[in-house]
């Protein structure tokens, strides 16, 4: 079996649009248990590596109290620098309404947001960070980074660029 690499340029772009990419394996598709299902391997080969990334951030994640998800609320909430409405939270966050009330349920009982009543419409509630969520955010953002070094330590910085490249050019559909 013959792995695609990212030197194989226009031919091997056409390749995989037109006909799927040539015999392919991948420990990770081996593990599924999905090496012989469907059209291209290659596909099965990046989800799988996104779930283990998923996987590891989650898992150092969980050292601080927070999930991915969390640290990505906290981060909006932080970066507003006024409590949002859980509407416009959930727009910023692409989560639909009932999602984000059941999200902030779980971080307002973990004393990281607070929920608020809009003072120019009260039927309106905001979500405003308290300290203890600034405080879970800080340490959650340096896991974050830590993993992220972590995860890319074995790609030099021209393999990144070209990974996020062809990363790029897979998902501009």
């Amino acid at each position: 079996m013959v792995a695609l690499g990212f030197g194989q340029g226009i031919a091997a772009r056409k390749h995989l649009t037109e006909f799927g990419s040539e015999p392919y394996s991948s420990h990770v598709n081996e593990i599924c248990g999905l090496e012989d299902v469907g059209f291209d391997p290659l596909v099965r080969t990046l989800l799988g590596v996104a779930q283990r990334l998923e996987s590891r951030v989650e898992s150092a994640l969980a050292g601080s109290g927070l999930s991915f998800t969390k640290l990505g609320i906290l981060h909006h909430l932080i970066q507003a620098g006024a409590p949002l409405s859980l509407s416009g939270l959930a727009d910023r966050i692409s989560c639909v309404k009932s999602n984000i009330t059941q999200l902030m349920d779980r971080l307002e009982a973990d004393g990281l947001v607070a929920r608020t009543s809009d003072p120019s419409d009260r039927r309106s509630i905001r979500a405003n960070v308290t300290a203890e969520g600034r405080r879970r955010y800080a340490a959650g953002a340096k896991v974050l980074e830590e993993q992220e070094r972590a995860l890319l330590k074995c790609l030099p910085e021209p393999d990144r660029r070209r990974l996020a490249n062809l990363l790029d050019q897979l998902c501009s559909d």
